[in-house]
């Protein structure tokens, strides 16, 4: 039971698309990515996942819609929601997501990560 300040553990990585493990919490996992650029279409079938935006901004792309995101804002993409983050410039992330969830979903891609680092 320690505080976590998640503006210096963003200074323990530069990787991009590649979240890393801050806390545990209810079989979830609180996560913090360095986003830039488009990531790729995928879903969660069965876990929802939770996107706030600390630093920069972030577009989430639906098939149906896009739906931006600041400083401070975050959004739920439900279960089985096809959706692809892009990032135009850094942006910076927190993410709820159940322990169990598989990065890119179904997907297997170059930017897929299998294994999530502690810091």
């Amino acid at each position: 039971m320690k505080p976590i300040n998640v503006i210096s553990k963003f200074s323990q990585f530069n990787e991009k698309w590649s979240p890393r493990v801050i806390a545990k919490l209810n079989n979830q996992h609180v996560l913090l990515s360095k986003l830039e650029g488009p990531f790729i279409w995928h879903s969660h079938k069965d876990e929802d996942e939770l996107f706030y935006v600390v630093k920069g901004s972030l577009s989430i792309e639906f098939r149906d819609c896009v739906e931006t995101l600041g400083e401070g804002d975050m959004i739920v993409v439900p279960k089985g929601v096809d959706h692809r983050p892009v990032a135009q410039k850094e942006c910076w992330v927190l993410l709820f997501e159940p322990i169990v969830t598989k990065h890119t979903g179904e997907v297997e891609h170059e930017k897929t990560v299998t294994k999530y680092h502690e810091i």
